[in-house]
C-alpha cells in the first residue's frame, strides 16, 4: 500500500510523538517512577477537583442534562446555550463586542489550530502559497506538524535581553520581521509554551497592526491566558479587534480529558471552523461544555481563575525558583527565562558542552524527565543555530517534592555541562 503525500507526512512521526513514546516506556519500567518534569499536564488542584466533582453530580442528578450530555448530538458549532454564556462572559469580563456567532467549539486546542492553520495557510485558489508566520521562536511544539502541506510555517529568531543575573527574556525582533504577500496569518501564544514569555501589550498591538495592514488574522493561543485559566504572573491586557482570533481551552483549568476548546473570532471564521468540524468530526463532544456551561453563565469561572488557579501556580512557580537558587551552581552560566505565565521554567545553558538532547538523556537515566528545547524551534529556524540546542523545558506543575528533587538533580547535572 502507498500513502499519499499527506499520509506520509502525517505518519512519519514527530518530535512530540517520540517524546511521548519515550515517556510511556519510562513509566512502564520496573524501576521507581520517574520525576515527571517534562509533560504539559496541568496540576491536580484539590479546590478545582471539588468543583468538577460537584458539577458531575449536578449533571447526574438532572436527567435532562444527562441525556443532552450523553445521548444527543450538538450542532457542529457547539451547544447554543454554552456559546451564549461564553459570549456574555467575554462581554462582561473583557468588554469584547462578541455574540454566539463569533464562537465555535472544537475537540481541543490542537484541533482548533489544525483547522485555523489550514484555513489560512497552504495553496491559495490562485495557486500561490500562504504561510503561517510565527514571529517569536521558540513556540508550542504542537504547531509544528499541523500543516497539510510542507513548508507552511515562517518563523523568526527572537531578540534576547539579559534582565538580571541568571535571567533573560525573549522579545519580537520587529526590525527583521517580514510580513510579505506569502503570509496568510500571524500566530503567537500568550503566555508562551515553552518559555513562559508574555508578549507585551505593545508587541501584541504592533502585530495586530501588521495583520490589519495586510488584512490577515492575528491568531492568539490563549491556552494559559485570561479569562480562563488565567495562569499569568505579569500584567497583560487581552486584545480584541476585527483581525484577532483567540483560541481558548478547558485543558489548563484542569479538564484536559474533556478535549474542549473555543475559537473566538470574526463570524465568518467561526462559521468556517464549524463547517470544518462537521466534515471531520460531525459534532463536538458534549461533556466539557456541560461541565463549564453554568460556570460561564454565572461568571464563576473567572473567580476560580483569579482566586484559585492563578495563586496556586504562582506559589508553585515561586517554590521552583527557590529550588533553582538553592541547587543550581551560582557560578554556572545558566539563565532562566522570566517566568511570566504558563507551567514551565525555560532553562538556557549558553555554550554548554552538552546539547539539550544529551542532557535530556542523562537526566532520564537519573530518573528525571524534561523536554529538550530543540523541538520548540521549527519553521525557518536553522538547525545549526546553537541556541536551539541549549534549552530545556521544565514543568513545575507536578508535586512540589518531585519538582524540588528533580531540580536538585538537574542542578548537579548542569554543574558538569560547562
Amino acid at each position: 500500500m502507498k500513502f499519499s503525500a499527506f499520509g506520509q507526512r502525517a505518519s512519519r512521526g514527530s518530535g512530540i510523538e517520540n517524546l511521548m513514546d519515550d515517556l510511556g516506556k519510562a513509566l512502564s519500567g520496573s524501576g521507581p517512577a520517574p520525576l515527571m518534569l517534562g509533560g504539559g499536564n496541568p496540576a491536580h488542584i484539590p479546590e478545582m477537583e471539588a468543583v468538577w466533582n460537584q458539577r458531575l453530580h449536578e449533571i447526574l442528578d438532572d436527567p435532562a442534562t444527562l441525556r443532552r450530555t450523553l445521548a444527543i448530538y450538538d450542532p457542529p458549532r457547539g451547544n447554543a446555550a454554552v456559546l451564549t454564556a461564553l459570549a456574555g462572559l467575554l462581554r462582561t469580563e473583557l468588554g469584547w463586542e462578541v455574540g454566539p456567532e463569533n464562537i465555535a467549539v472544537t475537540p481541543g486546542g490542537q484541533t482548533a489550530f489544525h483547522f485555523l492553520f489550514n484555513l489560512f495557510g497552504g495553496k491559495r485558489p490562485d495557486g500561490s502559497p500562504a504561510r503561517i508566520l510565527l514571529p517569536l521562536m521558540p513556540e508550542y511544539i504542537g504547531y509544528a506538524n499541523q500543516g497539510l502541506e510542507e513548508g507552511m510555517f515562517a518563523s523568526q529568531r527572537p531578540g534576547i535581553s539579559r534582565t538580571a543575573p541568571h535571567r533573560f527574556k525573549y522579545h519580537i525582533d520587529f526590525s527583521n520581521l517580514q510580513v510579505g504577500p506569502d503570509i496568510g496569518a500571524i500566530c503567537i501564544s500568550r503566555p508562551t509554551n515553552p518559555s513562559g514569555n508574555l508578549v507585551t501589550d505593545e508587541e501584541l498591538t504592533r502585530l495586530e497592526r501588521l495583520a490589519a495592514g495586510r488584512d490577515i488574522p492575528l491568531i492568539i493561543d490563549n491556552a494559559y491566558g485570561w479569562p480562563f485559566p488565567g495562569i499569568v504572573f505579569s500584567e497583560a491586557k487581552p486584545l480584541w479587534t476585527p483581525h484577532t482570533i483567540h483560541v481558548m481551552s478547558l485543558s489548563k483549568l484542569g479538564l484536559p480529558g474533556t478535549r474542549t476548546a473555543f475559537v473566538v473570532g470574526p463570524p465568518q471564521v467561526a462559521s468556517a471552523v464549524s463547517s470544518m468540524m462537521a466534515v471531520t468530526g460531525l459534532a463536538n463532544g458534549n461533556f466539557g461544555q456541560s461541565i463549564v456551561g453554568p460556570l460561564f453563565a454565572s461568571g464563576e469561572i473567572t473567580r476560580l481563575a483569579r482566586e484559585i488557579i492563578q495563586p496556586y501556580y504562582r506559589r508553585k512557580r515561586d517554590a521552583a525558583l527557590e529550588a533553582v537558587a538553592e541547587f543550581f551552581p551560582a557560578d554556572a552560566p545558566y539563565a532562566l527565562h522570566e517566568s511570566e505565565g504558563a507551567l514551565f521554567l525555560w532553562l538556557w545553558l549558553e555554550n554548554s558542552k552538552k546539547t539539550s538532547r544529551e542532557l535530556y538523556q542523562n537526566l532520564k537515566e537519573r530518573g528525571v524527565l524534561v523536554v529538550p528545547g530543540e523541538y520548540f524551534f521549527f519553521g525557518d529556524i536553522a538547525e545549526d543555530w546553537r541556541h536551539r540546542h541549549e534549552c530545556l523545558r521544565i514543568s513545575f506543575a507536578m508535586d512540589d517534592r518531585d519538582v524540588r528533587e528533580g531540580l536538585r538533580i538537574i542542578g548537579s547535572e548542569i554543574a558538569g555541562a560547562f
